[in-house]
């Protein structure tokens, strides 16, 4: 199996999550981590200029995601043992996903 040459895409999203923990980013308010993001990524395009829109799009994307998982990093947070979600009914009342049931259309339905 050959060795996968890494792209400019690959090396900066790598230094990106590198950045990401060395800078205990994870351990700041949101609205932290978002405004850290955007000064980053505004580094990593001076950084990576041979990077385009789309390529930038998909960093930014990609750092989102880690700064802001469905499931928060640290040992001890599975899946598991994360909040119920919750579900917006079409009356505007939050509930738990699992209160929710599920009837066919009257179409679907047989007698």
């Amino acid at each position: 199996m050959g060795k996968h040459q890494k792209t400019q895409l690959d090396r900066a999203r790598d230094e990106l999550m590198s950045h990401v923990v060395r800078c205990d980013v994870l351990d700041a308010r949101m609205t932290d981590r978002e405004s850290w993001l955007d000064d980053t990524l505004d580094y990593m395009q001076e950084r990576y200029p041979s990077l385009s829109d789309l390529q930038l799009h998909q960093l930014e994307t990609i750092g989102k995601q880690f700064i802001k998982p469905v499931i928060p990093h640290g040992q001890g947070n599975t899946a598991s043992n994360r909040p119920d979600p919750k579900v917006v009914t079409t009356d505007g009342e939050t509930v738990d996903e699992d209160e929710i049931t599920h009837v066919a259309p009257p179409e679907l339905q047989t007698a």
